[in-house]
């Protein structure tokens, strides 16, 4: 049997098939009680590649409990040519560096990350599933919208708003927004991910996922 947790932080989540809990576990303590008391057997730590607090929680939660734990996280993003980016480690990072690059940003970092980009002095379209609370840009538009997004419809966006830099996180997965802007020369501000808790190796698959779970009997 499968159980799915999730956070709780989106008012209409797309739910997974089989069992789902929503909201926290309170911390390390009660993420371990948890898997005592429901006889966890495998823990499977499928959260965003940014959403360090809650791996490290699991990390713990799993050594303090014995129960095997698997990341799994999807290879990030790599250069191709005609792609300008910018790496850096954090949210501040990126609002450091975007009046070098452009004053018309698309920010795809989420709802959490827009206050980092508050005081800087440039118009925002910020792309999230629901609206962002303050303290935010002086000049900001939100797109509400959920992916998967198309090449054609980040086509749209770029030009329609006339978009100079483009900032987003080394998520992975579908990469329309990187293509999109690599066809009309935008410098892209990429955001690099945390690293995962001491000793947690992942995987890059489901199909490993399943794999490790198998063998591990």
């Amino acid at each position: 049997m499968v159980i799915t947790s999730l956070a709780g932080r989106t008012s209409a989540p797309l739910l997974p098939p089989g069992e789902v809990r929503i909201g926290g576990f309170g911390g390390v303590a009660g993420l371990a009680g948890y898997l005592r008391t429901s006889r966890i057997d495998v823990l499977v730590d499928a959260t965003h590649p940014f959403a360090a607090g809650i791996s490290a929680n699991a990390a713990a939660a799993a050594a303090a409990t014995g129960v095997p734990l698997i990341a799994l996280r999807r290879p990030g993003w790599a250069e191709s040519p005609g792609d300008e980016w910018h790496r850096v480690p954090d949210l501040p990072g990126a609002a450091a560096l975007l009046p070098r690059l452009g004053r018309r940003v698309f920010l795809t970092t989420g709802r959490q990350g827009i206050a980092a980009f508050a005081d800087v002095d440039a118009w925002f379209l910020a792309r999230s599933v629901e609206p962002p609370a303050p303290p935010m840009p002086a000049r900001l538009e939100v797109l509400l919208d959920r992916g998967p997004f198309t090449l054609d419809g980040e086509r749209r966006i770029l030009a329609g708003h006339a978009i100079d830099v483009l900032v987003t996180k080394d998520s992975g997965g579908p990469g329309a927004k990187l293509a999109a802007a690599r066809e009309r020369g935008i410098p892209v501000v990429m955001v690099d991910r945390p690293p995962l808790p001491a000793g947690v190796v992942a995987a890059t698959s489901v199909e490993e996922v399943a794999d490790r779970i198998t063998r591990a009997g």
